[in-house]
């Protein structure tokens, strides 16, 4: 059976456009930490662009981990049909 469906992600133009979305949203929520207070409970808190390198890392580890994790919990594809 064949789905030639086009859906709107399949367009690489629309891919385009969403990346460049993404990368002036956060541009716009880097450049809006400039005008607001922190009211961090730790030093490094105050450091600009703080919160999100923060996340990044911890997206790796948690992708990085992830991946770890799965090698332990992984069954064979049959497992249920035994």
């Amino acid at each position: 059976m064949s789905d030639d469906k086009k859906y709107w992600l399949d367009n690489p133009n629309n891919i385009r456009k969403l990346i460049i979305g993404v990368v002036i949203i956060c541009a716009g929520l880097l450049v809006a930490e400039f005008f607001y207070e922190k009211h961090a409970h730790f030093a490094v808190e105050h450091w600009f662009g703080f919160y999100g390198f923060y996340g990044f890392v911890v997206f790796i580890g948690i992708v990085l981990i992830g991946k770890e994790l799965r090698k332990v919990l992984m069954r064979k594809e049959d497992y249920y049909d035994e």
